[in-house]
């Protein structure tokens, strides 16, 4: 009975022992467990465009309210709403009767002064040549005064007549300016006052149009501060590129109008305005869009971010190949350009920089190395024997 107890106990530990040569062996017998293969490319130092993306929202380049300058009934609408109308094109027609009336009686009063002028002129003439022969100086100064005064009656008939006329004129109420006209706010046959208070319509300018961004002015004054030590590096004017809500790139050229001189004192932040080319209208008042802007350049290294890992406390790190080993190294980033990091601290140009092989590898692990490359879509793909992807 003892002998087969002793027989089971080998029996165990021999299985026990073959189990460890198994695992030291591991996967077909090959020995001991080799490096972690790792696919790794090498980091290069670049000018990279340093842009910053803000969220905007679209105003009308001009924008008017249509009102009467004088009252009546509306008698024509002489536009179709959403259409495009020129400056000075007529929108609404009004009665014309009263004022016409109006304008031939400020017509008369002119003939009547114009016809007392004359009078005037010719009792003046008259005395002027029988003074001291049956006139006095008394009545050619009275006669002359009698003139001026014939003078400023004709000249107030004018204007009366100007006016009138210039009332009657405004009965086609005609558009400012260019742009898009509304929906007509009267119909037909509705009384309208001058000066009323609520519109006929309204006529909007599109094109060129403003988009209004907001920008913080912390980080105003950090971009400052980059480009007086020299990390940052202004080419001329700032770029602009605006992105629908789409996700696409409009492609009308843009231009800032006004770069914004206050800081707003609740949310810290300058407002800037922003001009756009609209020829198609694609862009409406009132829109939310997004403006890239671009500052300047940096140089800096592109690490990609597929390659890179943040911790719950903002730090962000990556992994690189150093003398057949993982070292992990902490990253200074100042944004990002397309799908990659703008890194200025943490990796050095020509470091071999582990993309691929990322899962469960822990700094001081061995690893081997295979050139790989980052297509745009952000694939990993292998560089064959000639160095191509």
């Amino acid at each position: 009975m003892a002998s087969g107890q002793g027989m089971i106990r080998w029996a165990a530990l021999a299985i026990l022992l073959a189990g460890q040569a198994f695992a030291q062996q591991g996967p077909g017998g090959r020995g001991p467990q080799g490096p972690t293969e790792v696919g790794v490319m090498a980091t290069a130092e670049e000018d990279v465009p340093y842009t910053v993306t803000l969220p905007g929202r679209a105003i009308a380049y001009q924008q008017t309210g249509i009102r009467p300058q004088v009252g009546g009934e509306v008698l024509e609408i002489a536009y179709d709403p959403g259409r495009p109308v020129k400056a000075g094109d007529v929108l609404f027609r009004l009665d014309p009767e009263t004022l016409a009336a109006a304008l031939a009686a400020a017509e008369a009063a002119v003939a009547g002064a114009e016809a007392s002028l004359t009078q005037a002129q010719n009792t003046v003439t008259r005395y002027r040549r029988l003074e001291g022969s049956g006139v006095s100086a008394v009545d050619r100064a009275n006669a002359e005064v009698a003139l001026k005064q014939a003078e400023a009656d004709l000249k107030s008939a004018e204007a009366a007549r100007d006016a009138a006329r210039l009332a009657l004129q405004r009965t086609e109420i005609r558009s400012p300016l260019d742009g898009v006209a509304d929906v007509a706010a009267v119909s037909v046959g509705d009384l309208v006052t001058a000066s009323q208070s609520e519109s006929l319509t309204t006529i909007t300018q599109l094109d060129p149009i403003y988009v209004d961004v907001s920008e913080s002015s912390a980080r105003m004054l950090r971009n400052r501060a980059r480009i007086s030590a020299g990390q940052l590096t202004v080419n001329g004017g700032v770029g602009t590129q605006l992105i629908l809500e789409t996700g696409e790139e409009y492609q009308g050229a843009g231009r800032i109008v006004s770069p914004g001189i206050t800081v707003s004192p609740t949310t810290g932040t300058v407002p800037i305005r922003l001009q756009f080319d609209n020829p198609d209208q694609m862009i409406l008042p009132g829109q939310f869009l997004r403006v890239k802007l671009t500052l300047g350049t940096t140089r800096a290294v592109l690490v990609p971010q597929r390659a890179t890992s943040r911790a719950s406390d903002g730090t962000l790190t990556a992994f690189v190949a150093r003398d057949g080993k993982a070292q992990q190294v902490t990253l200074s980033e100042q944004g990002s350009h397309r799908n990659s990091w703008i890194v200025t601290q943490g990796i050095n140009p020509g470091e071999q920089l582990i993309v691929d092989g990322l899962d469960n590898l822990r700094a001081g692990t061995e690893i081997a190395t295979v050139p790989v490359t980052i297509d745009a879509q952000g694939v990993v793909r292998e560089v064959d024997e000639r160095g191509e992807g």
